[in-house]
């Protein structure tokens, strides 16, 4: 096989302008589309595509998900996209590039309940899944052609096809040798796309900015620069031992991947490094009790993340930002893991009360790290307090499940929700 119709599934031995049974254009080819197994699946723009999928009102309408004059850009639409809004963009930047976007606050629930579908189907497909995130995840499907009747290529278009008849939500489907390579091909053809990378990798990553490589940040896209290499091709043409000198093991992947090498296995027991959300206030507020009222309803998205995924953390992180945006992160390992927000909140007011003296803040999050499988830790993370906390917490879960996710609200997150309301 060597192409195939993304509409009907035909495939055949040559690439074709149309296809020849539906006359659709959507064909994909390449010379190793049947030996290809390592895919990213990546949901295009997914938090506004909910909104829009919701709301059809603004299906032509660029849409922000973010909130507060003196928020960020959680995501956006593509039309917004085309506007110049970016993610992370502070959201007075991208109503300046995009006046007339409607802005929408992000709805996590939500997200995370259609993640779970998006995600469970493609579970159904191997046992060999690694969720990065809410909205995309590596598959290695080697060895199911038998179990599906297919190539892994064909099956995946099907599964692209499913879940925007089943959810209304579309993805883009990257497939390669390994997982790097799998990543960069997802972001080719946004949105509803799907791309291949084979024995062409160096030659088609040879002209592109050094920042596309994975553990490349501005810092140090800064130091390549500064030191000549501006593409990957330049690490390319360059001899290994001269990267290893310069930034030791960092260098060595850097040259691997340059040449579009990745020996990573897709792992499904990978641990997620860590949960963490943060809130940017419209006016800096200074008060304890203001900032306690901010942090509280945060712990409980946090803690709800952990038992969502049974995984517990042993490192609780503070983060503050200061009005002129520097941030200040304040760390404390804990005696055992937890996955409660009374703990969280517990831990986070003790650091923030040595922070909070008067000064004014404009950012508040919270985090933990260090995580572990629920299921592995010491018998004494259920013992006293935080046994009950938990005890406690599910049940609580279990009632907004039940009921929806306002069923219950402490009078902190209350508080917090109407602070930012009047905001």
């Amino acid at each position: 096989m060597k192409a195939f119709c993304r509409d009907c599934f035909w495939t055949g031995e040559q690439a074709v302008r149309r296809c020849p049974a539906c006359a659709s254009p959507r064909i994909v080819a390449h010379q190793e589309l049947g030996q290809l197994a390592i895919a990213h699946l990546d949901c295009d723009a997914f938090y506004a595509s909910v909104e829009k999928r919701d709301r059809p009102e603004l299906r032509d309408v660029p849409v922000i998900v973010g909130g507060g004059k003196r928020g960020v850009v959680t995501t956006c639409c593509y039309i917004a996209r085309i506007k110049g809004v970016r993610s992370a963009m502070p959201m007075f930047k991208a109503l300046k590039a995009c006046p007339e976007a409607t802005v929408i606050k992000p709805d996590f629930a939500k997200y995370r309940f259609e993640s779970k579908r998006i995600l469970g189907m493609v579970a159904a497909l191997t046992p060999l899944v690694q969720n990065l995130s809410l909205d995309e995840a590596w598959m290695d499907l080697s060895g199911t052609e038998r179990l599906h009747g297919a190539p892994p290529a064909i099956t995946l278009a099907r599964l692209q096809a499913r879940i925007e008849a089943e959810t209304g939500l579309t993805v883009s489907i990257g497939l390669a040798v390994n997982k790097f390579l799998a990543k960069v091909a997802s972001e080719l053809d946004k949105p509803r796309g799907f791309s291949v990378i084979g024995h062409e990798a160096q030659a088609f990553l040879a002209g592109r900015p050094v920042r596309i490589l994975p553990g490349v940040g501005p810092a140090m896209v800064a130091s390549l620069e500064k030191a000549g290499y501006r593409t990957v091709g330049d690490l390319a043409r360059t001899d290994v031992k001269a990267l290893v000198e310069r930034w030791g093991a960092h260098g060595l992947r850097l040259s691997e991947l340059a040449h579009g090498r990745d020996y990573r296995a897709v792992n499904p027991n990978e641990a997620r490094k860590g949960i963490s959300c943060e809130t940017t206030f419209n006016d800096d507020l200074t008060r304890v009790a203001d900032l306690e009222d901010r942090l509280a309803p945060l712990c409980e998205r946090v803690a709800r993340q952990a038992r969502d995924g049974a995984v517990a953390g042993r490192v609780v992180t503070l983060k503050l930002r200061t009005t002129d945006f520097r941030i200040v992160t304040r760390r404390r390992t804990l005696p055992v893991a937890t996955q409660t927000a009374k703990t969280l909140f517990q831990v986070g007011r003790e650091l923030l009360a040595r922070e909070a003296t008067g000064r004014p803040w404009r950012l508040i999050g919270i985090g933990v790290a260090d995580l572990i499988d629920a299921e592995l830790v010491s018998g004494d993370f259920f013992a006293g307090a935080e046994r009950k906390a938990l005890a406690s917490e599910r049940s609580v879960d279990a009632i907004r499940a039940r009921f929806g996710a306002g069923a219950v609200t402490s009078g902190r997150s209350l508080r917090a929700r109407t602070a930012q309301d009047e905001d």
